[in-house]
């Protein structure tokens, strides 16, 4: 528990004052996010957001990363499963701010990679997968809180639903980071459940003997809220620095990692529940306006948060709102993972 604090308090440490400096940096250099316009069918109505500074997902995942190490200085162990979740976590990152960079660069929002982005996301996403099998003990089962409840699969099997969780959680992610805060916000409580599960699976080995490295995922979870924690005091709105893509893709990548390694892969479902439903309301609209002949929307604007702006719900309250159903999916997911271990210790 010590090392979950350690984590928790350096990264919201380097972050808040982190997240300071890069809004300095890039406002002195004039690199500031551009926005889709209507000549692109984006959200017009966040044009007067146009220039605030970018890429503050930078102080996130330098801060978790620190958060993370300084947490070792005691008895911690650094496991080979969290290093191959780091390595994962930083190349999304870094192809995060290569997009993003090109798009302050070219002062429009759709970098060089806006159509290739998905294909290199998904293509490394199923090659992190194997990477955690071949190197790791990770158990290979679908389950929701534990392998003795869930579906033995082969490894193939195993490594292309993983690597499908991967790669639609960050984008996920993304997707739904279009309001100031919702994005840090919504991921904020995912970590914070996950520090939780992680601990809960490290003190109940007799319950849990199929985790490996289980406090090493929670401390990387905490690190993760800890630099969510101190972003979100610039990123809250009116945001005076974005995440951009190098936030939003480490980020995502980051929960699913730790839904797969944790074994609760089918809860990150509720746990990623506000993601789940902005990624989805892009698909439904999408489905419903080629079946129309490209003549009908189901909403005024995807994702789902611009639809709720157009008919007539201010940005905070969307957010706020927005916040809220997450925590409840997310306190859901919590309450599911309890009750299982409450049944299995029961009968022990």
């Amino acid at each position: 528990m010590i090392a979950i604090m350690i984590a928790t308090a350096v990264s919201t440490l380097v972050s808040l004052f982190g997240t300071r400096y890069l809004i300095v940096f890039f406002q002195t250099r004039g690199q500031g996010q551009p926005i889709l316009g209507k000549e692109d069918h984006g959200p017009e109505h966040h044009m007067v957001k146009q220039g605030t500074p970018t890429m503050g997902g930078i102080a996130i995942v330098v801060a978790a990363f620190v958060g993370w190490v300084v947490a070792h200085v005691r008895d911690l162990a650094f496991s080979n499963q969290t290093m191959i979740v780091w390595g994962g976590v930083l190349f999304l990152a870094a192809m995060g701010f290569l997009d993003d960079y090109i798009k302050v660069r070219k002062r429009h929002n759709r970098g060089i990679f806006w159509k290739q982005k998905n294909y290199i996301t998904m293509l490394a996403s199923f090659a992190m997968a194997w990477f955690l099998v071949i190197g790791t003990g990770i158990s290979e089962t679908i389950s929701i809180t534990r392998p003795e409840i869930g579906i033995e699969v082969p490894t193939i099997v195993w490594v292309l639903f993983a690597g499908a969780i991967i790669w639609a959680t960050t984008n996920a992610v993304n997707v739904t980071d279009g309001l100031d805060g919702l994005a840090a916000g919504s991921a904020l409580m995912g970590f914070g459940a996950f520090a939780l599960i992680g601990y809960w699976l490290f003190r109940n080995p007799d319950v849990y003997d199929g985790a490996v490295n289980p406090l090493d995922m929670g401390v990387f979870a905490a690190a993760f809220a800890g630099g969510c924690l101190g972003f979100l005091w610039w990123n809250a709105a009116p945001a005076r620095i974005f995440m951009g893509d190098v936030g939003a893709l480490a980020i995502g990548s980051a929960l699913a990692f730790l839904a797969l390694t944790t074994n609760t892969m089918l809860l990150i479902i509720l746990i990623c529940g506000i993601n789940v439903m902005e990624a989805g309301s892009v698909a439904i609209q999408m489905i419903v306006f080629k079946a129309s002949g490209r003549t009908k929307r189901l909403f005024r604007m995807s994702p789902i948060h611009h639809h709720f702006e157009l008919i007539g719900w201010p940005e905070t309250t969307v957010i706020i709102r927005f916040w809220l159903l997450s925590g409840i999916s997310i306190a859901t997911a919590v309450a599911i993972f309890i009750a299982d271990f409450t049944n299995v210790a029961g009968g022990l």
